[in-house]
């Protein structure tokens, strides 16, 4: 093994050498001492060489986790598992100077209010990269926010928070934001009923007038732009949707959406019904949805629709009798639908189940085409039989939930009662399971290219909820735990433990690094982010200015190591100010940062970026601007006041 050379050659090299005199385990240790004084096995040495990366050697892959919580994306390397970014997208971030004044308020603000309330946080679950015939092409990322109910986009030449979607249908969702394989569409379920569009109705109403949505965004890959215009949706029954997935090669045109809650329990305890978490597991079984959404494209260019909220939505009779909308029975509580890479195939696990199920999608649409059904739900929505759609169950354990693939025919499987990574074959049921323990309790799981049509098969994550005793004790509050898992060999070896301090990350998906076609600066210089078009109020040297229109006055500043010009700024207090920031840098890794003490202004100016920043002057005073980014030995020195005269004087 490769730490038995190690060992050797240590020793070897330290055979005749004076007895050092560094503490134990320092830099004049051999390996060999370092190992004894740190108490490491060689299995300890073999995963660090295989995840240590060297100051200037780049990951192979790079991971996109939720944020959860902080309604964000985390982007890790791999096989560092160095945390490379934090992409701000439902939240306010200072350091990239988003939500504090510049361009970004309009996505933040405006776009993502929700009944025209301002939304400062998000609960972020799904992330999901765009594809190209079932591959990811390192375009976009799409991601949602459970607690809001919206869908955002990222472009991924500069890592940005582009445009966010807010839905005018549900109020929260889940199954989020899944691509078809070419990105024609980003699909975002709900998942808990309500009567959609926001109206009132009370709780006895919850069969009649309370309802899911899948929504079919439709993406314009032209623009990087989600086009509501265009988008649809189909009314669901008020079961709790939960994961989706896309078809793709076999079953592209078609969605799988997992659902518990069946018995539409919705809680009420005290008036002589039960709390929601017992009512919604009385059933044995919950259905997963099958959607033909090729055919509800039909329905929707027949204008067979209804608007609601200035969407356009199939109804659940017409997705029933067209049977755009078909169900099969799932195990109980079921929380993960993936396709498999060949796309011929959907595995669930229900979290009250010890079995993955294998559907077959063939068998699946020559039941819905020859018209075998085994009867219909409350709303006349058809259902097959369970043991005709299936290929087989494998049993992996206690609380299986999400599956992803590799290259070789294996599934792997996160198994949450047991804490356990579960490696099995989706096509031969028969063959012995591998069980990897992970700590602990794991919830999502992500490969190595695994949601793609065609998986690598060199790593894993275990995406765990809870870390106690793995780390230093910080309190009470507990970081979630990511372990990089080794597949390559014959059996699988955590090689990293990841701690993770942000939020509670859920999904995540893992692309190959050298398909990022990301951009070192903006060219040319004054280009605004959000158009990708040099603005008409950016500014070459000299031109810079202040133009005073009344109340109303406009700053053209230049930004470049190590000034801005103009350095002060004079207005009196009342008067809206909008400040025309152009980077003129084109330098790699040359950033600025622009910030108004006590305004609440602050942005980033990465080279060649354009910003505006529009405020009311409402606080005299002398106020010094500055650069927050430190740029250049004259970094302090970059700055200059902005100067608010008291009404009156």
């Amino acid at each position: 093994m490769l730490p038995s050379l190690l060992l050797t050659l240590s020793a070897c090299q330290t055979a005749d050498a004076p007895t050092p005199t560094a503490s134990a385990g320092g830099a004049d240790e051999g390996l060999a001492g370092i190992m004894t004084a740190r108490g490491l096995t060689e299995d300890d040495v073999l995963a660090a060489a295989k995840t240590y990366t060297p100051t200037g050697k780049l990951d192979e892959y790079v991971i996109f986790a939720s944020g959860g919580h902080g309604g964000n994306i985390i982007v890790i390397g791999v096989p560092s598992m160095r945390i490379l970014k934090y992409i701000s997208v439902f939240g306010p971030e200072p350091w990239q100077g988003y939500g504090y004044g510049g361009l970004g308020d309009d996505v933040l603000y405006n776009q993502g209010s929700q009944g025209g309330k301002e939304m400062t946080w998000g609960d972020v679950h799904h992330p999901n990269l765009s594809e190209t015939g079932g591959e990811y092409d390192g375009n976009y990322l799409f991601l949602n926010d459970k607690a809001n109910a919206r869908v955002a986009v990222i472009d991924l030449r500069d890592f940005m928070t582009k445009q966010i979607v807010a839905n005018p249908l549900v109020m929260s969702d889940h199954g989020g934001a899944f691509v078809t394989q070419n990105t024609d569409y980003v699909i975002e379920t709900s998942q808990y009923a309500a009567p959609l569009g926001g109206a009132y109705s009370g709780l006895d109403n919850y069969e009649a007038e309370y309802r899911g949505a899948a929504i079919f965004w439709k993406f314009d890959k032209q623009k990087g732009r989600i086009d509501q215009a265009q988008s649809w949706a189909i009314e669901l029954p008020p079961y709790a949707q939960d994961l989706a997935d896309a078809g793709k090669l076999a079953s592209d045109g078609w969605v799988y959406i997992n659902s518990w809650n069946t018995e539409m329990s919705a809680g009420s305890e005290g008036k002589g019904k039960p709390f929601a978490e017992s009512g919604a597991s009385q059933n044995d079984m919950d259905y997963m949805h099958i959607i033909d959404w090729k055919k509800a494209e039909t329905l929707v260019a027949a204008g067979k629709t209804k608007t609601i909220n200035g969407i356009r939505v199939i109804s659940l009779a017409d997705a029933a009798a067209e049977h755009v909308l078909t169900f099969v029975g799932e195990p109980k509580s079921p929380h993960g639908c993936d396709v498999t890479p060949d796309g011929t195939a959907v595995v669930v696990g229900g979290k009250l189940d010890t079995h993955a199920t294998v559907y077959d999608v063939a068998k699946m649409k020559d039941l819905i085409a020859n018209g075998q059904f085994v009867g219909k739900d409350k709303f006349g929505v058809d259902i097959l039989d369970f043991q005709a759609s299936i290929r087989g169950q494998r049993e992996v354990g206690l609380g299986p939930l999400h599956t992803v693939y590799d290259d070789k025919g294996y599934a792997y499987t996160s198994v949450f009662l047991d804490s356990t990574v579960v490696k099995w074959n989706w096509k031969n049921l028969e063959e012995p399971i591998e069980a990897l323990g992970v700590q602990y309790n794991i919830g999502h799981i992500t490969a190595a290219e695994g949601d793609t049509i065609s998986p690598d098969g060199k790593y894993v994550v275990a995406m765990n909820k809870m870390s106690q005793d793995r780390y230093v004790n910080v309190g009470p509050l507990l970081p979630q735990s990511f372990q990089l898992i080794d597949i390559s060999g014959p059996t699988m070896k955590v090689i990293y433990d990841l701690p993770l301090p942000l939020g509670e990350p859920h999904y995540a998906q893992m692309m190959k690094a050298d398909k990022l076609h990301t951009i070192t600066a903006y060219t040319p210089a004054g280009t605004n982010p959000y158009t990708d078009e040099k603005s008409t109020a950016a500014v070459a040297s000299g031109e810079e200015r202040i133009e005073r229109n009344g109340k109303q006055v406009d700053v053209y500043m230049s930004v470049i190591r190590s000034h801005f010009t103009p350095d002060m700024i004079e207005v009196n207090q009342g008067d809206t100010v909008t400040l025309h920031l152009t980077s003129m840098e084109q330098a790699l890794d040359q950033t600025h940062g622009f910030a108004i003490d006590m305004y609440n202004v602050n942005v980033s100016m990465e080279p060649g970026k354009y910003e505006e920043i529009t405020f009311v002057a409402d606080r005299a005073g002398v106020f010094p601007f500055y650069c927050t980014e430190f740029c250049s030995a004259l970094h302090l020195e970059m700055m200059g006041y902005f100067l608010v005269k008291p009404q009156g004087s």
